[in-house]
């Protein structure tokens, strides 16, 4: 890691998180995301992290597969049992369980409650600033359609 660099998950994570019930359907899921501008929610019955829903889950298990946003629920797209990581954790767990299972974000989880999400670019940024994907990580996001 770098002088600066951050030791554990709370220092480098998004705090807060974004959660929408097993059967809502993947249009209030993406509402949701516009609205908050994120790419990805945690699936929760009650308190507990049942699932993850990215944009790309929408876009790839369903839209590319003829279902109706409408109808579907996000249970039958998300990733279910996603791994999680506790914000008391080394970001160089968090990194390698990221590695291991190839995935490009993680809930963070404190005391069985959801409180955060850390991306591969909140790792990029604290374990590298000066790279490629801390750039575009701290990038605001692209106004153009919107002008």
């Amino acid at each position: 890691m770098t002088g600066n660099a951050a030791e554990y998950v709370r220092d480098v994570m998004t705090p807060g998180v974004a959660a929408v019930r097993p059967d809502s359907s993947l249009v209030e899921a993406a509402r949701l995301m516009r609205t908050q501008d994120i790419g990805d929610v945690v699936v929760a019955d009650g308190q507990n992290v049942v699932g993850l829903l990215t944009d790309r889950d929408i876009t790839v298990r369903a839209v590319a597969e003829g279902l109706d946003p409408m109808a579907v629920g996000v249970r039958a797209v998300c990733t279910r049992d996603p791994l999680t990581v506790s914000p008391h954790e080394p970001v160089a767990d968090a990194v390698a369980l990221m590695r291991e299972h190839a995935v490009r974000r993680l809930p963070v989880v404190e005391d069985g409650l959801p409180v955060g999400m850390v991306s591969l670019g909140d790792l990029a940024e604290a374990r590298d600033p000066a790279s490629a994907l801390a750039g575009i990580s701290r990038a605001e996001p692209d106004a153009t359609d919107s002008e």
